[in-house]
């Protein structure tokens, strides 16, 4: 991430690379689902996982303004940044290192995001990543990080000269999917703070994930979720 002085953009800038899925989760055995509902193959073997859906299949399940309703522009795409992001007072995430801590260690290759602004009453953000692999792959990426930030209520995060502090809060998550974890992210640096609140739900292949103000995640959730599962 590029420096910056001004601390709603250093912020909005942690708030981007820290694309972390929600923790506080209730699980079926991975595959348990799949294997309940998919016919078995002859001889009696386990019937096949569906191979992951491409990114450009992923891209057209991701919400659209016209999904979400008047009021939502989506926000272009944000460069990558180069600075290096440190962890600070959380052992766990500083073993991961700062990739795994910013969410770079869910190597997926299928994926997909987009964000948007909303202005119906106050300026808010909403943001969408759709991720498609082995249903106990995306299980074992997301809970290898989950498991490392609630073990740290709190926690520094550091981008050039700036440093946010980090709270991390469980979250009730909608029983939905095949697994689910949400979670709220507190970020205070300079006086201000600001709340963000992440769910994300596996069903099946395919994971979703639901960030930004808590308003919006919780009425948007359902129809992120009906749209990922849409055959293209």
């Amino acid at each position: 991430m590029r420096r910056s002085t001004t601390t709603t953009l250093a912020l909005s800038a942690v708030v981007a690379v820290l694309a972390l899925t929600g923790c506080a989760g209730h699980a079926e055995p991975v595959g348990a689902s799949a294997a309940s509902s998919a016919p078995a193959q002859r001889g009696g073997s386990t019937p096949l996982a569906p191979a992951p859906l491409s990114s450009a299949q992923l891209s057209q399940r991701l919400l659209t303004e016209s999904d979400l309703g008047e009021g939502y522009t989506r926000k272009p795409e944000a460069p990558r940044r180069n600075d290096d992001v440190t962890v600070i007072g959380c052992p766990a995430l500083e073993k991961l290192g700062s990739d795994s801590a910013t969410g770079a260690s869910l190597d997926f290759r299928r994926k997909a995001k987009a964000s948007f602004t909303y202005t119906g009453s106050s300026s808010s953000e909403v943001g969408e990543e759709l991720y498609s692999d082995s249903p106990a792959k995306l299980s074992k990426g997301i809970s290898k990080v989950c498991d490392a930030m609630l073990s740290c209520p709190s926690y520094q995060v550091a981008s050039g000269s700036t440093v946010v502090d980090m709270g991390t809060e469980k979250s009730t998550a909608p029983d939905l999917g095949d697994e689910q974890w949400s979670q709220l992210l507190t970020f205070s640096a300079g006086g201000q703070r600001s709340v963000v609140k992440q769910t994300a739900i596996r069903t099946g292949n395919i994971l979703v994930i639901v960030s930004g103000s808590p308003g919006l995640v919780d009425t948007h959730l359902d129809k992120a979720l009906t749209k990922a599962r849409t055959a293209r």
